[in-house]
């Protein structure tokens, strides 16, 4: 049974969030505030969490990025801001997915659903395709970086990296193919469904983030390049 972390200061919304995920053969838990919520992540070990961004002590952003920091569990934001602006806030904090109220509760499940199987499939088996570029053990790696496939793990100068389901796909992707460049649409294709938001400007946020991640100075890459007016490639043994 899937385990469900509810943080929703909206008693009514959370109860009634609750109850139809239980419907639905979810376990679920409620937090009414960000200190909740942060040691139910620790105490429960959630499968995803659902979090409002207007909490009474903290905001629901700045929490997303604490949790973050510690875990990869997929975070599927729930609020009432609708501008893009709050969506790209959202991806820069570590969200995988973000569902404006009101909504329809067969969406919130279907999503719910629909990210714990791309999670659940994609630790357990990488693409064909990269089964065969990668060694025996699920690892790609140069100096500097190593990306474990199997444990979804990556390494940075010997420091373990947080990524994102998103971000950790668009590296992956890059160190399958060294040296090809990729368009912003070629790099939506392929994460479509891991973000379901997911833009040309988001793709522009997942590379900045992941720059931040790999790169001594993001401000002049050496292993993730642009190449103005195409998109993106990555150098596997830069200069």
């Amino acid at each position: 049974m899937y385990k469900v972390l509810i943080i929703e200061d909206d008693v009514i919304m959370g109860d009634m969030l609750c109850m139809y995920l239980s419907e639905e053969g979810y376990d679920v838990k409620q937090a009414v505030n960000a200190a909740d919520g942060m040691r139910l992540v620790t105490e429960y070990g959630p499968d995803i969490i659902l979090l409002d961004l207007m909490l009474p002590d903290r905001n629901g952003m700045d929490l997303c990025v604490d949790i973050r920091k510690r875990s990869t569990v997929p975070i599927m934001i729930v609020s009432m801001k609708t501008e893009v602006s709050e969506r790209v806030q959202a991806l820069k904090a570590g969200a995988d997915d973000y569902l404006c109220k009101p909504f329809s509760l067969h969406e919130l499940t279907a999503r719910v659903f629909a990210l714990l199987r791309r999670t659940r499939s994609l630790s357990a088996a990488p693409p064909q395709e990269e089964r065969q570029s990668a060694s025996d053990t699920g690892e790609m790696s140069n100096e500097e970086i190593r990306l474990d496939v199997d444990r979804r793990s990556l390494e940075v100068r010997g420091q373990h990296v947080e990524t994102t389901f998103s971000e950790f796909e668009i590296m992956r992707l890059f160190m399958t193919h060294p040296g090809k460049v990729f368009s912003r649409e070629d790099l939506i294709n392929a994460i479509r469904g891991f973000d379901s938001f997911i833009t040309d400007r988001a793709i522009d946020v997942h590379i900045v983030n992941l720059r931040k991640k790999v790169e001594k100075n993001p401000r002049e890459p050496r292993f993730i390049k642009t190449v103005w007016g195409v998109g993106y490639k990555y150098v596997d043994n830069p200069s």
